[in-house]
């Protein structure tokens, strides 16, 4: 398997069976031959992973943005190799963009996997709580969630008239050394509960869909420690 299908225009391409178990789930975006990633995992399998790109009909060179969800290892440790290897633009939230920019391996978990992370610079920082992302003629919308981390995003986009969520780490987890905020965390449950998606691309359970589905997957988290 080198791809799961979330419509005509996104896929599933690292994560899991896909790439590393380690990683993240990586996700590709393709709209009229201008490509996206949405995170990078830990940086173990760029090959398999562009082997993957190119297994959807798009040329790695087609990708224009790494849009990063937040700064933990699993999502970014791969995405210094992959920033030069495509000469794409990265864009993540200031918050987060400090501890990549630094090579924070306490800020980014690459403690939690043994490994350091290689910094690099974050080409676009998001900085307000909605931003709109050109991708070809279409858009991405980023949306500030903090909680789990400081500068946590996620990504929502239309796709065959479905509305596409990427909440890459919706289920947490909450730790001191994320610098996480409960609070915050979930406040960010709501307002995500607010954008009825119809499909969830999460990070590490899989792919919702269903409005209903999607609204039951995160409302499980409300009111949950740990």
């Amino acid at each position: 398997m080198s791809k799961v299908k979330v419509t005509d225009e996104i896929w599933q391409v690292g994560g899991g069976p896909l790439t590393e178990p380690e990683d993240a789930a990586i996700y590709l975006i393709n709209f009229d031959g201008h490509a996206a990633l949405v995170d990078a995992g830990c940086g173990f399998a760029n090959d398999r992973l562009l082997a993957n790109v190119r297994a959807c009909n798009i040329m790695p060179e087609q990708i224009e943005l790494l849009l990063i969800t937040h700064c933990h290892f699993d999502h970014t440790g791969g995405a210094a190799a992959l920033q030069k290897l495509l000469s794409c633009k990265t864009v993540a939230h200031q918050l987060d963009a400090e501890f990549l920019e630094i090579g924070d391996n306490a800020a980014t978990a690459a403690t939690w996997y043994g490994a350091s992370i290689s910094p690099f610079v974050v080409d676009y920082k998001i900085s307000l709580p909605s931003e709109t992302i050109a991708l070809g003629a279409r858009t991405i919308t980023a949306l500030h969630t903090p909680g789990h981390s400081p500068g946590s995003v996620v990504y929502l986009t239309d796709s065959q008239g479905l509305k596409i969520l990427f909440g890459q780490d919706v289920h947490g987890p909450l730790d001191a050394s994320f610098h996480s905020n409960r609070r915050d965390y979930e406040n960010s449950l709501r307002l995500l509960l607010t954008l009825n998606a119809d499909v969830l691309c999460e990070g590490h359970y899989g792919i919702y869909r269903g409005k209903r589905k999607v609204q039951e997957f995160i409302s499980q988290f409300l009111g949950r420690r740990g």
